[in-house]
């Protein structure tokens, strides 16, 4: 059974650094093999704030980014969200991405890799992971936290991890493909 992750970069703030990690989080998830990734930037997407007449529950999408981005997201098996931490909370572009949507995210599984200074983004993975189980997700306790990330990124700009960093997302990757694999019977 083939699953499809989608790796799912939060911040579409100028001078992020989201992109960078969320490409060690796509290599991550390729090398761990059990999954099929794609790469998704709420920045390429260019979603609206919440612009669509109808709840999302209906699925009576009036506007293309909506169509598109709800295409993206019903593909997908599980989602691995990259988010910084702005004043204690996920970015606004992540949480309205996911608010716009709902059945497309039902009985699928979710992991965050959340990047801050001293609390590693664990602020703002907390409230993600509510949302997330409020529209059917499984939302994964094995938060892969980034703390003082700045100390990760290179005179190249490339963000290097620490071991404990890969080893939190080897882990949490192993429990995404053990959940996607039991929840996509239930689809």
């Amino acid at each position: 059974m083939s699953l499809k992750l989608k790796v799912i970069t939060g911040s579409t703030r100028p001078g992020r650094v989201g992109p960078k990690i969320a490409g060690w989080a796509v290599e991550e998830a390729k090398a761990q093999g059990a999954f099929e990734v794609e790469a998704v930037d709420l920045a390429d997407i260019g979603l609206p704030l919440l612009d669509e007449p109808n709840h999302p529950a209906m699925q009576q999408y009036t506007k293309d980014h909506t169509k598109k981005w709800a295409s993206i997201i019903a593909d997908g098996d599980a989602y691995v969200f990259v988010t910084p931490e702005y004043d204690y909370f996920p970015p606004a572009s992540l949480v309205n991405a996911i608010q716009v949507l709902a059945k497309e995210w039902n009985y699928k599984p979710a992991g965050i890799v959340s990047y801050a200074h001293v609390s590693g983004g664990l602020r703002a993975a907390q409230p993600l992971r509510e949302l997330m189980a409020n529209l059917q997700m499984v939302a994964l306790p094995q938060v892969v936290p980034i703390p003082f990330f700045t100390q990760h990124i290179g005179g190249d700009g490339e963000f290097t991890p620490n071991d404990k960093m890969k080893e939190g997302a080897s882990l949490m990757l192993g429990e995404l493909a053990k959940w996607a694999t039991a929840l996509k019977t239930m689809r």
